[in-house]
């Protein structure tokens, strides 16, 4: 009896607060959705990389998106390995980048 409470408990707890993502995490092929509805992630660009939850380096070849904040934008989303979709209100993101030019200073800000 306890260990159904126990699930129970744990499942409406994820029903009512769904796990937050973890944008740090996040690297490979992405696809920029137009709606919103089909997205993994609604994201937020920012203007400067000081206020920048991650720092997006935007690989020109698929396999070298291999590590945090090395994306490779792909038009084909059954390609991708998750998709997002740009917002203009930083409120609505779940989080927000800033694309630079350097590699080695890709990932979390």
């Amino acid at each position: 009896m306890k260990m159904i409470a126990i699930w129970l408990i744990i499942t409406i707890s994820s029903i009512i607060s769904p796990p937050q993502p973890e944008p740090c995490q996040l690297y490979g092929s992405v696809y920029i959705e137009s709606s919103k509805t089909y997205a993994d992630y609604t994201v937020f660009e920012e203007e400067s990389e000081a206020f920048a939850d991650v720092l997006i380096y935007q690989q020109e070849n698929e396999l070298f998106a291999d590590d945090q904040g090395l994306w490779y934008i792909t038009n084909d989303r059954s390609f991708a390995d998750f998709s997002i979709y740009f917002t203009t209100k930083k409120n609505q993101a779940d989080f927000s980048i800033h694309y630079i030019d350097n590699e080695s200073f890709a990932g979390c800000n």
